[in-house]
């Protein structure tokens, strides 16, 4: 599917008016989960159709995708392990990598990076230790781990000296491409070569976007950054989409904040959008995704939603 552009319909000029000033009502939670499920989403559009996922019969070859924003604390993590998992339950097989020193996606799904011996920092600059070697199995069926540590810090600075440095991960991905149907992989949350990286590995880019104001406006740089990766290194690289994060729809701020976002990038923005919850800290503190932790909450269904969509683009 065709991507528009993320400049189409971009707000030119004046500020933005955010409205932050007290309201009259808000809609309650029960009102908003109701809208949700109507058809008008949570963006204010009319919600699209989206097919069945189709089965297969075969897997592979993979689409690989980047889970990018240079913003921390935006739900990348969040975002890998869920849409992992909820793939994974639409019958693809998945493989999760782990692309940032800090760990934080391998602790999500119950592993402690400074117990390993091996991990993907290996894979990139020990050329005899594979991706075979070091993935792990998770607790959902079909989704595999390739996990990091802090030792992977080192590898931006290694790989500066090296010829062809920001292919390193796509050369160490291409001999697993077609054991996969999809491969996320989760981006520390900088502009730097690791993330450069996994950009110029990638099929596409998936942009979680958490609804508060300030997180707009470090998109355009990272839209720069993707354009420039496109143009000099990966001319198949496109935005696969803009998830909405800790998104409240009892908040004038979230709404408005929504409005902008769809008004800036239109049809690149997913239907699905994740509502703040406290059951994506517990998720995190049992090690599993929410889609296996708690499969009926509105969390579990938002990302089966959004891994629909993104099987359909």
């Amino acid at each position: 599917m065709s991507t528009p552009s993320p400049s189409a319909g971009r707000p030119r000029g004046a500020a933005v008016d955010l409205g932050l000033t007290p309201r009259a009502a808000d809609p309650t939670e029960e009102e908003a989960l109701e809208a949700l499920e109507g058809g008008i989403g949570p963006t204010g559009r009319p919600r699209r159709h989206v097919p069945d996922p189709p089965l297969l019969d075969r897997h592979g070859p993979a689409t690989v995708l980047a889970m990018c924003n240079q913003k921390g604390g935006v739900g990348k993590t969040t975002s890998t392990i869920n849409l992992g998992a909820a793939l994974a339950e639409c019958g693809r097989r998945v493989l999760l990598v782990d692309f940032d020193p800090q760990g934080a996606l391998s602790v999500g799904l119950g592993v402690y990076p400074h117990h390993l011996d091996t991990t993907i920092y290996n894979v990139i600059m020990e050329r005899q230790v594979s991706v075979q070697d070091v993935v792990q199995e998770t607790s959902t069926d079909g989704m595999f781990l390739l996990p990091s540590n802090i030792d992977l810090s080192a590898a931006e600075v290694q790989l500066v000296v090296e010829v062809g440095r920001e292919q390193a991960l796509a050369r160490v991905l291409r001999p697993v491409l077609n054991d996969y149907d999809y491969i996320l992989v989760d981006c520390q949350p900088s502009l730097g070569l690791l993330t450069i990286n996994a950009l110029a590995a990638a099929h596409g880019v998936l942009i979680p976007l958490e609804c508060e104001f300030f997180s707009l406006r470090g998109v355009a740089l990272l839209i720069d950054t993707i354009e420039k990766v496109r143009e000099r290194l990966n001319p198949e690289l496109e935005i696969t989409g803009i998830l909405a994060t800790m998104f409240d729809p009892r908040t004038l701020h979230s709404r408005e904040v929504m409005a902008r976002v769809v008004e800036a990038f239109g049809d690149i923005v997913f239907d699905t959008v994740i509502n703040r919850t406290v059951r994506f800290p517990e998720t995190t503190v049992a090690g599993e995704p929410i889609t296996r932790w708690a499969p009926r909450s509105a969390g579990a269904k938002a990302y089966r939603a959004l891994a629909r969509e993104v099987i359909a683009r």
